[in-house]
């Protein structure tokens, strides 16, 4: 082989890799979670890494409206039964472009905020605070649990036309893993990644 074509080979590997560490940038990544206990309540406070596809982005500037799902669920496993699921929550945060104004709109539980750019808007879904997600009286203090958190972008909430697109389009399907974490009410519950 001449040294031309294995220049060739490398240049192209070379570029295959850095466009899968592209893509791979894209998505959804817990970042930190904390339990905090106020008063009768456990709060969870998270912050989400997401970052869009430049496909996803040209979207909501064209005025499609994104729905980000957070999903919270406390289980404990028996060994008689399937698992107990003492708590579980669900919060959705609506993303949109405003074209008037050229703000984006983060809409949330009844709060609404306003963001200069797409960055500033996706830092403020992926920022969750003193969220209450479990009431003191669905957890017994002498066990522990296992506490799963994800966020994932609602394709159901998108319109039609798009939803088949998303179907087909890798690019639209945007989620974390979940992360599972031990929880206990009588303990310190904060994970850093």
């Amino acid at each position: 082989m001449s040294q031309r074509i294995k220049q060739l080979i490398f240049c192209c590997l070379l570029a295959l890799n850095l466009f899968s560490v592209a893509a791979s940038a894209e998505g959804i990544k817990i970042t930190s979670v904390e339990l905090e206990r106020a008063d009768s309540d456990w709060l969870l406070n998270a912050a989400f890494q997401i970052e869009l596809s430049p496909g996803l982005e040209e979207a909501v500037q064209k005025g499609v409206v994104l729905y980000f799902q957070t999903e919270f669920e406390l289980t404990r496993s028996r060994w008689y039964w399937f698992e107990e699921k003492p708590a579980s929550a669900q919060r959705q945060t609506r993303l949109s472009y405003q074209p008037l104004t050229q703000q984006y709109r983060i809409a949330s539980e009844g709060f609404t905020f306003s963001a200069k750019t797409i960055s500033e808007a996706l830092q403020a879904i992926g920022s969750i605070g003193g969220w209450r997600v479990i009431d003191n009286n669905q957890i017994d203090p002498a066990k522990s649990y296992i506490a799963g958190l994800r966020m994932t972008l609602d394709l159901s909430k998108l319109p039609k036309p798009f939803q088949v697109n998303a179907l087909n389009n890798r690019d639209w399907n945007v989620s974390s893993d979940w992360l599972r974490f031990p929880f206990s009410p009588n303990g310190s519950n904060l994970i850093k990644r």
